[in-house]
């Protein structure tokens, strides 16, 4: 019988004499007829350092980063290092000209014509001009393509981000003043510089924090809101501007009364075209273009319709001014510290929209994308953007998965829809003076229709009736009490979820599978088997001060009872030993060592002992550092379950004084390694096996006895395994630990 310890290699944890010395006294079982040797497999540990070793150690580690940061420099040729600060070049270097030129040409016309109404939309949504949603629509983009690292991202205004600057600035400033402008323009510097810092920083993963549940939630009110503030436009009167659904629904019933149905039913017509249109791209491939056309039809046709019939009643966009937009450093810095909470927000949004959607496309298109540098690239197109008039611009879900779909190849499109923006603003806003305001409505509410996101509720409720309820807290709050709160109170409780999962770890008891020496959680495999007078404990979860008490109010339950378990082994009347499988604990803070300590003299009055399977290479080295190691006794530190539940079987069967009856159980059923070298005259020389695999032999201990006999019997093995089936079958009944206790006694 082999017996694996977890041991240390080191002088300060424990001496290699010393640990055979101990493990050979405490497993090895001499009786007259065999001699069980104990082979100890050390675990590398490394040896407790002093403060000293420790300041050196630290020194050499940076040493050691320090020069693999410069072997990685003078590793980057000149280009490489051109490509971190421009990664549009990885694309330009590889550009098939032949192959992509085109393609990427129709994209980028398909996605500007789209861009053009989408722009001016959104502004208003934002309560600004129309012209700043084109401003925004310029400049951001042809930096985006040079620093930018998605290759078929679209950036640009979206719903999401004109309601919330919406929603902040329409309680600082009026919206037809120039403060409220400035605040905007203000604003984009603002989450620009934010994205750099984080881009720099490398802080792109503190975003994860925000389960998808609450995004989903979010999205989904946002949506309804977004829809609900157009609605003006469609009734042909004003409503209160809010980030609320109940001040919205309650302005738009009491002005009901001022009712025109000129722009209720153009608006209506246009919505039902952009839809059906969008349908259409999506259901069929060879309809596709007109998902990309449906915002240019709805503004074609609404402008038509105004040309034809002049409604009085039907507001137009009017006068738009022609030409790009000219240099200015943003105003206003003075109300910098109330536009922070919306600066986060909003940067919050863009690594969740956009960074996700440019992985998303990214895998399709098979290159990687670093989440940093896109974070880099987004910032600085928002700085260039607020030094030209431009509001926060982030990627757009519609208009990139209509990039991705035209099959664009390389940020070129992106640039293409650039120059369809610049003759938009040289040559065409005249055009745009008629266009009536419902159009631009109409789109608006065709493009945030996609974010209701049901589906996702209903998938949750199957799912996990927890992700279901942060979904329903989130999209309640956001709904009744404004987008920040709601953010705030969903971020609040995804956090208090994942605190109260990690203060509640799952803990299993573990059982041992039959013919093997597998154990596994009871309650996923009711066939696993427990032995008396131990409990087998798996903690799922980095054990530290949050979760410590729950982890000990759970080993004192199942300390008196295990519900469903099928035991084995002499009948004890109490629990003698408590193996801890600790292979999933990552990590164990002081709190729980100090916690270890005092459940183990807890045990210790109770005559329990610990026995500890599998820790890891940093979690033994806390343990030895503390003083558990010897507290415990470094022989109750094991490799495998195993191992541990064999030798605390030896000291159950020893405490129960039942030699005598299994030696009888022995001896009426030998085992079949016995029946093997009975017949042959051999038993002395019998292969050791583990206990509770004796009834099983591996191919090359039965080539082993083969060449110890002669071949005289051609079917000796045949007839010997026939006849240890049959005498299985007839003693289903007798207990498996009388021969297992058996074998581990000697008898």
């Amino acid at each position: 019988m082999e017996i694996t310890y977890a041991s240390s290699s080191s002088r300060n944890l424990v001496d290699s004499a010393e640990i055979t010395t101990t493990a050979t006294t405490t497993t090895t079982t001499t009786t007259k007829t065999n001699s069980r040797p104990v082979k100890v497999i050390r675990l590398q540990q490394p040896y407790l350092a002093s403060s000293t070793d420790s300041s050196i150690s630290c020194s050499m580690f940076s040493v050691s980063m320090i020069s693999k940061w410069r072997e990685k420099v003078k590793r980057m040729s000149f280009v490489e290092w051109i490509e971190v600060f421009l990664p549009c070049l990885r694309w330009i270097r590889t550009y098939k000209w032949r192959e992509y030129l085109q393609i990427d040409l129709m994209a980028g016309i398909t996605v500007g014509i789209m861009l053009v109404p989408q722009a001016m939309s959104y502004a208003k949504l934002a309560g600004l001009h129309p012209i700043y949603g084109l401003y925004s629509g310029f400049v951001p983009i042809f930096v985006y393509a040079l620093f930018g690292s998605s290759r078929q991202l679209a950036i640009g205004p979206v719903a999401l981000v004109s309601l919330l600057v919406s929603n902040v600035l329409g309680s600082i400033a009026d919206s037809s003043g120039k403060l409220y402008t400035e605040l905007a323009i203000l604003l984009a510097l603002m989450v620009g510089i934010l994205e750099c810092i984080m881009g720099l920083l490398r802080l792109g993963w503190l975003i994860r924090f925000i389960s998808h549940a609450v995004i989903s939630g979010f999205t989904t009110s946002s949506a309804i809101i977004i829809a609900l503030s157009q609605a003006k436009y469609f009734l042909g009167y004003d409503i209160t501007r809010s980030s609320k659904i109940v001040p919205l629904v309650k302005s738009i019933v009491a002005g009901a009364d001022k009712f025109l149905w000129p722009p209720f039913v153009t608006g209506s017509i246009i919505l039902a075209i952009l839809l059906v249109m969008k349908h259409l791209g999506k259901t069929r491939k060879y309809l596709r273009f007109l998902r990309a056309a449906g915002p240019l039809t709805g503004v074609v046709l609404g402008t038509v319709f105004v040309k034809l019939f002049h409604p009085s009643s039907i507001s137009l966009v009017g006068e738009i001014p022609q030409g790009l937009p000219k240099f200015s450093i943003p105003k206003e810095f003075q109300h910098v510290t109330s536009l922070i909470p919306t600066a986060l927000l909003i940067t919050g949004v863009a690594i969740l929209e956009s960074v996700g959607i440019a992985k998303a496309l990214a895998a399709k298109n098979g290159y990687e994308l670093d989440s940093n540098q896109e974070l880099f690239g987004l910032g600085v197109a928002n700085i260039c953007g607020s030094f030209f008039s431009a509001y926060p611009s982030t990627g757009s879900f519609s208009r990139s998965a209509v990039n991705h779909e035209s099959g664009a190849k390389t940020g070129l499109s992106g640039i293409v829809m650039g120059i369809i923006m610049t003759c938009a603003l040289l040559f065409l806003t005249p055009l745009f003076r008629e266009i009536p305001q419902c159009a631009l409505a109409a789109i608006v509410v065709s493009a945030v229709m996609g974010l209701v996101d049901y589906d996702e509720a209903i998938f949750l409720w199957r799912v996990n009736k927890k992700d279901f309820l942060l979904w329903t807290i989130t999209a309640i709050t956001t709904l009744f009490f404004g987008i920040e709160i709601g953010v705030i109170v969903g971020v609040g409780f995804s956090l208090a979820f994942v605190i109260h999962e990690s203060a509640n770890p799952h803990i299993a008891v573990l059982g041992r599978l039959p013919g093997t020496t597998v154990y596994r959680n009871i309650q996923q495999y009711p066939e696993a088997y427990t032995y008396n007078g131990i409990v087998i404990v798996r903690i799922d979860a980095p054990i530290y001060f949050a979760n410590i008490s729950f982890i000990k109010d759970r080993l004192r339950e199942f300390e008196v009872t295990m519900d469903g378990a099928t035991k084995r082994g002499p009948e004890v009347e109490r629990v003698y030993f408590v193996i801890l499988e600790m292979a999933p604990v990552t990590y164990v803070d002081s709190s729980a060592v100090q916690a270890l300590k005092d459940l183990h003299q807890e045990y210790k009055l109770r005559d329990i002992q610990i026995a500890i399977s599998n820790p890891n290479r940093e979690v033994l080295l806390t343990l030895a550092k503390a003083g558990l190691m010897e507290l415990i006794g470094k022989e109750w530190y094991f490799v495998r379950i195993h191992d541990a539940v064999q030798v605390c079987l030896q000291y159950v069967a020893n405490t129960k004084g039942s030699a005598e009856t299994v030696k009888h159980s022995f001896d009426r059923k030998p085992s079949l390694s016995q029946k093997f070298l009975a017949q042959l005259g051999d038993t002395t020389s019998s292969p050791e096996l583990a206990p509770g695999d004796h009834d099983s032999l591996t191919s090359r201990d039965i080539e082993s006895i083969e060449d110890r006999r002669d071949e005289r019997h051609p079917s000796f093995l045949r007839r010997l395994w026939k006849q240890h089936a049959q005498d299985e079958a007839s003693s289903q009944s007798e207990p498996l630990l009388s021969r297992e206790a058996a074998q581990l006694r000697g008898q």
